[in-house]
């Protein structure tokens, strides 16, 4: 047996943040027909966030929320926890997509992120949030010198950044792979520990009055007259004035939303809490910023509380034909012995020191055409959305809970006349050929990642049609 297996031979098929100490009571399913001012479909970060928002908005709404398993075991329980203050997953993203709005977009950022973490502060949220910041790292000289100019670029325009050479970057986190690193000071991204900030928004819910059903599937809806719906469930029926679909990812009866996004799985390991000697090795805990590899197909690592690494990403994503979200796909050695290999890979000297891993499991992500966050309505405006956030759903999914609920009638601002929101997202291929295109399209973003970020004719046919991932 190698190394990198033989470290992962006692990791627990689970998330990380699944603490046994700290998971809470799954609450009763529904049993009986309800009525509600406002029902959310959907346990992760955007159905929570758009409850508390309603509720700060209008403390008297009466508010039902109904998630088909528990909270936190989707996408928002088993993500890297990485807090980044993007809605539309970076520049160069924004202004292929939203032409003139990125200003205003990078000032709703700054301001969601202002009002996320100070929600955690006012109602005592305990999510282990760490302001770590963020580096970005160049793993041949080819990536960089391109790495380089988008630090010039950003320089010019003012932003809080410092390069890090080769012999600097080694000197922050030691590994033979690092050739150069760009570190953003501004702004206050971090990491987060997200089942925490799960269950405490859970938690907070039913403080404030919140009627939460876990257990509970959605089995059909319809519109009743001009002003209501009939929602039926399993275990009852729900009349409601408005509906909040916050399902993401998953599947979905409203044909717009199964459209404009894909189920892409995600798979991360983590290691043991490291020793004295083995953090010494790499240096990484004086700076505890989260990283990530500056590559089309990018790994993404950062330390916990606890000091361990967990390490996700890279070429280990997974779409799979016909949309598949079965928990079945999370029994995935091969994606898990990848990782493995390739932290070693970036630390040898954890091999060496026999470092060993402690959980691997794997989560769904979004993933829109626009590569962020996809919101609509429908039934005359008594449903709506907030959609694939395409891994940048921390941070991203408060505000995409706060267009959802503003959509329907909660206090709208101006924010629902950007095109941001009234632009509709180009909706993606039918299968087979959905299968065909992502499958390609991966093989090609690794392709240019060892060919010094060249992309070939796909990648440039996708550039040009809006479709390309170039943030």
């Amino acid at each position: 047996m190698q190394i990198h297996q033989e470290a992962l031979k006692e990791a627990k098929a689970a998330p990380l943040w699944y603490d046994p100490d700290i998971v809470p009571e799954v609450l009763q399913a529904l049993t009986s027909d309800q009525q509600c001012e406002l029902l959310i479909v959907g346990g992760g970060f955007t159905g929570m966030w758009a409850a508390l928002q309603v509720l700060e908005r209008k403390p008297e709404a009466d508010i039902i929320l109904i998630e088909q398993t528990f909270i936190a075991d989707g996408a928002s329980g088993r993500c890297g926890g990485f807090l980044n203050t993007s809605l539309a997953h970076g520049e160069t993203n924004t202004d292929a997509h939203f032409p003139g709005e990125s200003a205003r977009l990078e000032e709703l950022g700054t301001q969601n992120m202002k009002e996320f973490l100070e929600t955690l502060d006012r109602y005592n949220i305990d999510a282990r949030y760490e302001q770590t910041g963020s580096t970005s790292v160049a793993l041949d000289e080819d990536s960089a010198g391109r790495l380089r100019e988008e630090y010039e670029a950003a320089k010019a325009e003012g932003a809080e950044v410092v390069w890090l050479d080769k012999e600097r970057m080694r000197e922050e986190v030691d590994s033979p792979t690092f050739y150069a690193g760009l570190r953003y000071l501004d702004g206050q991204d971090g990491v987060i520990d997200p089942a925490r900030l799960c269950w405490g928004l859970k938690a907070l819910l039913l403080r404030l009055g919140v009627r939460i059903f876990e257990g509970t599937k959605l089995v059909d809806f319809k519109p009743v007259a001009k002003s209501s719906m009939k929602v039926i469930c399993s275990g009852g029926v729900i009349h409601c004035d408005k509906m909040l679909m916050a399902t993401n990812a998953f599947y979905n009866k409203i044909g717009r939303i199964r459209r404009s996004t894909i189920p892409v799985w995600d798979y991360q390991i983590a290691t043991e809490p490291l020793t004295e000697e083995q953090r010494k090795a790499i240096g990484w805990f004086q700076s505890r910023h989260a990283l990530s590899d500056y590559n089309n197909m990018f790994h993404y690592f950062r330390l916990t509380k606890d000091d361990r690494i967990t390490y996700g990403g890279g070429g280990a994503v997974r779409y799979y034909f016909n949309n598949g979200t079965d928990m079945k796909f999370m029994d995935a050695p091969a994606r898990y012995e990848q990782l493995a290999e390739e932290f070693f890979e970036t630390f040898p000297q954890l091999e060496e020191l026999g470092v060993k891993f402690s959980h691997k499991w794997g989560g769904i992500i979004a993933t829109s055409t626009r590569f962020c966050m996809v919101p609509g309505t429908a039934y005359d405006g008594r449903v709506a959305w907030s959609v694939g956030y395409t891994g940048h759903g921390v941070g991203a999914s408060r505000f995409g809970a706060r267009i959802a609920i503003e959509l329907l009638g909660y206090e709208p601002s101006d924010i629902l006349e950007l095109q941001f929101v009234t632009k509709r997202a180009l909706p993606w291929a039918p299968e087979p050929f959905r299968w065909f295109g992502v499958k390609l399209t991966q093989l090609e973003l690794i392709r240019a990642d060892k060919n010094g970020g060249k992309r070939g004719l796909w990648l440039k046919l996708l550039d040009f049609l809006g479709l390309g991932f170039t943030c």
